[in-house]
C-alpha cells in the first residue's frame, strides 16, 4: 500500500503541477493514471503535455495501446489498463482506500481557490488516514512547493 500527497494549489495551475509530478514518476519507473471528472479537462491537459517542456509520453484512455501507455489519462469510471503504480487525481474525482492498496503513490490535485474543491481534499484526507493510509500535505503558499506538518 502506497501514500497519499495532497497537492494544494494557490499560485498556479495543475497544468503547471502535473508535468513536474510526471516526470518525477516516469523517472522513478511508474505508469502513471491521470484521472479528472470531465473530457473537456482531460483534452486540455492532453494538448498541455504535448506541448510541455520535454517530451512526456501519454494517451487518451480508450486507445488501441491503453496497456503500453506509460501516463493514461482516464475519466471517473474508466479503467486503467496500463497497469499504473501512481494514480494522480484532479478536480476531487473519487480516490478509495482498496484503490490504495494496489499502488505506489496517489498524488491528489486541488485548487486552493476553490472552496468545494478543499473540503472535497478534506474529506478524501480524512477518508484515506482514516484507513491507515500515510498521507502528506503539499502547498505551494510560500512561493514554492513544502511539506506542511
Amino acid at each position: 500500500m502506497g501514500n497519499a500527497l495532497f497537492y494544494h494549489l494557490t499560485r498556479s495551475p495543475a497544468e503547471q503541477l502535473v508535468p513536474v509530478l510526471l516526470g518525477k514518476a516516469l523517472s522513478a519507473g511508474w505508469r502513471v493514471e491521470l484521472r479528472a471528472g470531465d473530457a473537456q479537462r482531460l483534452e486540455r491537459l492532453d494538448l498541455h503535455l504535448w506541448q510541455a517542456e520535454g517530451f512526456l509520453p501519454h494517451g487518451m484512455a480508450g486507445g488501441p495501446h491503453d496497456a503500453r501507455q506509460p501516463v493514461l489519462l482516464t475519466l471517473t469510471g474508466q479503467q486503467a489498463a496500463n497497469d499504473p503504480a501512481c494514480l494522480m487525481a484532479l478536480d476531487g474525482v473519487a480516490v478509495t482506500p482498496d484503490e490504495m492498496a494496489r499502488l505506489d503513490r496517489v498524488c491528489i490535485i486541488f485548487d486552493g481557490g476553490d472552496d468545494t474543491a478543499t473540503a472535497r481534499a478534506r474529506d478524501q484526507w480524512r477518508e484515506l488516514t482514516g484507513a491507515g493510509i500515510e498521507a502528506q500535505y503539499w502547498s505551494e503558499e510560500s512561493g514554492r512547493w513544502e511539506r506542511k506538518r
